[in-house]
């Protein structure tokens, strides 16, 4: 597995695990203003998706270094991680796009 495999893998964990984070984080803030105004779900999740939020742009950027996206690519995933769940979506976009390596012929 290169750099780049590694890069791209933990980008897609990041990517998955913002999308994930900002769901709690919306569903704590349902029960915060809507349901039991008890504000535990988004003192839990609140710094979950900040963490989150940060490994997912931390990934971004190395994964961008690795596989010499350009910049528009960099700034178009960094507005990607603003709107719930779009991460995932553009993880999608880009690994659809990803240049992979020809395979080496096996050898006998």
């Amino acid at each position: 597995m290169t750099n780049a495999d590694t890069a791209a893998r933990v980008f897609r964990f990041a990517a998955i695990g913002e999308a994930c984070s900002w769901a709690g984080l919306l569903i704590g803030m349902f029960f915060k203003y809507v349901v039991v105004e008890n504000e535990i779900g988004v003192k839990i999740f609140g710094p979950v998706h900040g963490a989150m939020f940060v490994a997912y742009l931390a990934a971004l950027v190395w994964v961008t270094v690795r596989e010499r996206w350009s910049f528009w690519r960099l700034v178009v995933g960094a507005a990607a991680s603003i709107p719930p769940f779009t991460t995932l979506l553009f993880e999608l976009w880009v690994e659809r796009r990803r240049v992979r390596p020809a395979p080496v012929a096996a050898r006998a």
